[in-house]
């Protein structure tokens, strides 16, 4: 008896459509930027004091899906943000479908693009929970740090997107690719003492009357110092990485990627002194946040442009049979 194949509906829509290469990278691009609107988005209910605005989750209310007239501009402004996680979901599942219709299967990027739906759908539920928390602080914390890890798997993907299916081919020695995962941590730590000194700080994401949201027991200017301590860590060893990228002569995006990061470093430091002595203004810690998400994107490239992938060949359409003149 022949075996019955294995049908799916995406092995029946790949049958039918295959998208080009082009298509595959924008699919995978739209979800990286609807990655990075997210992380915005979110830091400005935070900063717009309407972390409760609603009030209970998955409903906005305990009697209402979405919003009322009484919850006013709070109330819309998380409840947007809620809706636009239904974008982000929407631009994740093309980039899955493409990479899994494109010819030949793109495997690897179709994990990726799997990957990044179950973080969405857990970040989903964080989010959900930290509402039920009353915004405790370090729910919030996990929140910022679960949807960086959207960003990190949403760039691979778009990085992978641009490159064959082949074995990943060193174009550096190991050490120059230890050295560009080092580099990576430290902005990771960067980011991450970000997390702390927000939950330290003066946007607990309500009104400020409201006393009852709890901050995180630390010291707020002990670890802004701590922040800035990492942040002059992560300019001196990208600038060392400018260096030694140089006398190894690396390959030129590598080179390129590593200035732009140490520009974008020196931006988001100034935006940080800034907005430090200035009793921590909304607009620039919003865009102190869109700033981090940028230079965490511009680290992860880094090692990306380290080592190459070959493409592998379409496999070939089996020939066709001619039938052959029935002999007397």
């Amino acid at each position: 008896m022949d075996a019955v194949p294995n049908t799916t509906p995406f092995s029946l829509l790949a049958e039918r459509w295959q998208p080009s290469a082009a298509m595959v990278k924008r699919a995978a691009f739209a979800a990286l930027v609807m990655s990075v609107v997210i992380v915005v988005t979110g830091g400005a209910v935070r900063l717009t004091a309407s972390g409760l605005g609603c009030t209970t989750w998955p409903r906005c209310t305990d009697e209402s899906l979405t919003p009322t007239a009484e919850m006013g501009f709070h109330g819309v402004v998380e409840f947007t943000n809620r809706m636009l996680t239904y974008v982000l979901s929407a631009a994740v599942g093309w980039a899955i479908i493409a990479a899994r219709c494109a010819r030949p299967r793109r495997r690897g990027l179709t994990k990726l693009g799997w990957a990044q739906f179950w973080l969405v759908m857990s970040n989903a539920v964080l989010g959900g929970i930290t509402v039920l928390t009353g915004l405790n602080p370090y729910t919030v914390a996990l929140h910022l740090i679960a949807a960086m890890a959207l960003v990190w798997v949403a760039t691979q993907m778009w990085e992978r997107s641009k490159e064959g299916d082949g074995p990943a081919r060193p174009l550096v020695a190991e050490p120059i690719k230890r050295l560009s995962y080092a580099l990576v941590g430290v902005i990771g730590l960067l980011v991450a003492a970000g997390t702390l000194v927000t939950g330290a700080g003066h946007h607990p994401g309500t009104p400020k009357d409201n006393k009852m949201v709890p901050r995180i027991p630390l010291d707020y200017d002990r670890l802004a110092q701590a922040h800035a301590d990492l942040a002059f860590l992560s300019i001196g060893l990208s600038i060392a990485v400018i260096f030694v990228f140089a006398a190894v002569k690396a390959p030129p995006a590598a080179r390129a990627r590593a200035r732009e990061l140490l520009v974008g470093l020196l931006l988001q430091g100034v935006i940080g002194f800034v907005q430090y002595f200035t009793d921590v203004p909304e607009l620039l810690v919003g865009l102190h946040m869109l700033g981090a998400t940028l230079i965490w994107i511009a680290a992860l490239r880094i090692p990306l442009a380290l080592r190459t992938r070959e493409h592998t060949p379409t496999p070939a359409a089996p020939p066709t049979r001619t039938p052959q003149p029935a002999t007397a």
